[in-house]
């Protein structure tokens, strides 16, 4: 109880700016907290525990994120650390930030468009490099399970839209 009597708001500010700088693997213009996968940081007896959510899960990346955690929190004194995997609620592309949107779109992947309550494919996906929503489906399966891949009928070039999840 005295650890956390002690704990400075500004020790967990620290932790979300470490966890900030964590890239996804399969889509590196975007981290962790961009894809709200952190759900929380708080401090436990001597340590920290660390919510985190995967994408999905069966996410291929989900060890390797664990490690990156761990390494980084480790690297900066904040040991031990304790990660939960927190699958419910199951994570959702409602998560991501504006930002994260944004960044998306300008790496050429079209964001998803809508909530995912409203959750199937769009018939409004929009061209990351035109901005055109003159667009066709190629194929429900992109790069990764989390895309799908389009083609701009306006511009004829292929994209992948992360889809809702």
């Amino acid at each position: 109880m005295q650890r956390l009597a002690s704990i400075a708001p500004a020790e967990v500010h620290e932790i979300w700016t470490l966890l900030s700088q964590i890239s996804d693997p399969e889509v590196p213009v975007l981290t962790i907290t961009d894809l709200g996968m952190v759900r929380s940081v708080t401090a436990q007896g001597d340590g920290w525990v660390v919510g985190f959510t995967p994408t999905y899960s069966g996410c291929p990346a989900t060890e390797h994120l664990l490690g990156e955690i761990r390494t980084a929190m480790s690297a900066h004194g904040y040991t031990p650390v304790h990660i939960v995997l927190q699958l419910d609620p199951p994570w959702t592309t409602d998560w991501m930030t504006p930002d994260a949107r944004e960044r998306l779109r300008q790496y050429g992947i079209s964001p998803p468009q809508a909530h995912a309550c409203h959750a199937g494919m769009p018939t409004d996906v929009a061209c990351p490099r035109c901005g055109s929503t003159h667009t066709s489906m190629i194929s429900e399966f992109g790069s990764t399970a989390c895309k799908a891949l389009y083609r701009c009928d306006s511009c004829r070039e292929p994209f992948d839209y992360f889809k809702c999840i």
